[in-house]
């Protein structure tokens, strides 16, 4: 054993350069020995000595499993008086992924987007990705030579360490049984790749040993802790309301679900709330929704969202606007981090010879009248990600 502990920085995820970048600034006490940043965007000013990978988000490539075998190299070559400091974020299932044992990047590909097309929501999604990988679900814990230490900014709606980033240096508690079952209620597994139904099938049989569980000694020396979340992004959105006069109200109950029907949800507590005349109100609300891809169109989760407000706010008799916006400036395939709409987009849509909402989100082509109305949100790659945020404004500010 060393008589001096050696540092190896690793990290991963969509904040993983304003994470480093941190980390190598003082916040770690010894040089690096290592230090490795993968994400979908090569941050600037990192110091030299980084070794980064840019890689591939929301579906891995070979970026990817390049930047999973270059930090479980580095997590292997450890001895026992070394510490491995990994900086998690969201995104990173994607970004670091190295297919298991017959098991190719094709299959682990065509596989993450049937679930993402049926509607597979987070926990779903990773419990799958888990038991197809050599990295996540705790292994790169177990293939760790010395202590590991994970801070992780968490996307995942309960902070459930063991999703983010689909837990490489966490006990996992679900098992092939568990990720067989995702396949079925997604789709039924005659959609999905043989070999991938092969492994999960061998895995419940016993033939192939389960992601480390529990209480497994290999992954004893890992601690994990979570120093943001989002309600972080809440409790900034609520300052930033108070500050303009308006009354703030927080939904405390994750917005989850299909995207559609949890708008319909947050209209419901606007129309509730609109009550109260004379009170320039803001709702604010987090999570994650999905979305089951029907139609043909272009959007994401958060574009959907907001459109299906559009109907709701225009009947609610006050002036309200709304939005629904992913933190990490990413929403779906597209340049949109979200939309926003309000009381009069049903007739602005109708006068502009568009149509009515409803046609576009029975398509699943959010973004395209979102865009043409001049109303997606667009900001960029954040450098973090802690969810979604919903805000919905009812009524002046006390401003005018």
């Amino acid at each position: 054993m060393r008589s001096t502990t050696a540092v190896d920085v690793v990290a991963v995820g969509k904040a993983a350069g304003p994470m480093l970048r941190a980390a190598l600034s003082g916040s770690v006490r010894m040089p690096p020995r290592h230090a490795i940043g993968v994400s979908p965007i090569a941050p600037p000013g990192l110091p030299p000595g980084v070794q980064w990978h840019t890689s591939s988000h929301p579906v891995p490539d070979a970026r990817s499993v390049a930047a999973a075998r270059a930090v479980l190299d580095v997590a292997g070559a450890a001895d026992g008086g070394d510490l491995l400091l990994l900086l998690l974020s969201g995104g990173a299932s994607a970004l670091m992924a190295l297919p298991a044992e017959g098991v190719s990047l094709e299959d682990k590909q065509r596989t993450g987007e049937r679930l993402l097309q049926e509607g597979a929501e987070i926990h779903a999604l990773n419990t799958v990705r888990k038991h197809l990988s050599a990295i996540k679900g705790g292994q790169l814990a177990a293939a760790a030579g010395g202590s590991v230490l994970t801070l992780a900014v968490s996307d995942v709606v309960g902070d459930d360490v063991s999703v983010i980033g689909s837990g490489p240096s966490v006990a996992d508690a679900t098992t092939f049984g568990d990720a067989l079952r995702q396949l079925d209620r997604y789709g039924g597994r005659g959609g999905y790749p043989e070999a991938v139904v092969r492994r999960l099938t061998a895995g419940v049989s016993g033939a192939i040993p389960e992601t480390p569980q529990i209480g497994d000694p290999r992954i004893a020396r890992s601690d994990v802790h979570v120093i943001g979340n989002c309600r972080s992004a809440v409790a900034g959105a609520s300052s930033v309301a108070q500050a303009l006069g308006y009354v703030v109200h927080v939904i405390e109950e994750p917005v989850v679900g299909e995207a559609r029907l949890a708008s319909y949800r947050l209209v419901d507590v606007a129309a509730r709330m609109a009550q109260v005349p004379g009170t320039p109100l803001c709702i604010l609300a987090a999570g994650e929704t999905t979305v089951r891809v029907t139609g043909t169109g272009k959007g994401g989760r958060n574009q959907e969202c907001a459109l299906a407000m559009a109907r709701g706010l225009a009947i609610l008799g006050t002036d309200a606007v709304a939005a629904s916006i992913g933190t990490d400036g990413v929403d779906g395939p597209t340049d949109a981090a979200g939309g926003i709409v309000d009381s009069t987009t049903v007739t602005r849509a109708v006068a502009a010879g568009l149509g009515l909402p409803e046609r576009y989100l029975d398509d699943n082509n959010s973004y395209v009248l979102l865009d043409r109305l001049g109303d997606l949100v667009r900001t960029g790659p954040t450098g973090t990600n802690v969810g979604d945020l919903q805000i919905i404004l009812i009524g002046s500010r006390t401003d005018g």
